[in-house]
């Protein structure tokens, strides 16, 4: 199970990093952090392509971080012996990817650009075709759709 949750987060932090900057503070706090931008911050129906593109780049980017910290603290309390704490841990990480798809499935009945609308509904059919399930996730097609989106917004 290390060794699946290692090559689940290098790639995944490669991700955080190489995706979209966000100039707000540090980390979220794991124990309250919001999985994905929330309701109030999304862009209006009909929103810009930028809109869009940086409310999608933050959702993911919060979604992400947050999918790293709670894999490292759920790595942590399995090395430790807290099943309670692991199983804790792997439900935030759960909840970061469902927040993500839900926020990236919202952003998508905003955007009016097809190629931008298209990408979102993939991205979140991705999320959900692999399930919240930590051990399901595929890193690489995640990280291509977020070099497709990071292309589609750089325009």
């Amino acid at each position: 199970m290390r060794r699946l949750i290692a090559t689940t987060v290098a790639p995944l932090v490669l991700l955080a990093v190489a995706g979209c900057t966000d100039s707000g503070s540090g980390p979220p706090d794991s124990a309250g952090a919001s999985p994905a931008a929330p309701a109030a911050s999304l862009p209006s129906v009909g929103a810009s392509a930028s809109e869009v593109c940086t409310a999608a780049q933050r959702a993911g980017s919060s979604a992400v971080q947050t999918y790293v910290d709670e894999l490292g603290l759920m790595m942590a309390a399995t090395g430790a012996d807290d099943t309670s704490g692991a199983q804790a841990a792997r439900q935030r990480a759960e909840e970061a990817l469902t927040g993500w798809r839900t926020t990236l499935r919202e952003l998508s009945t905003r955007a009016t650009d097809p190629p931008l609308k298209t990408l979102l509904t993939d991205m979140a059919d991705e999320v959900e075709a692999k399930g919240a399930d930590v051990d399901e996730l595929d890193e690489t097609e995640l990280d291509r759709l977020q070099q497709r989106l990071d292309q589609l917004c750089r325009k």
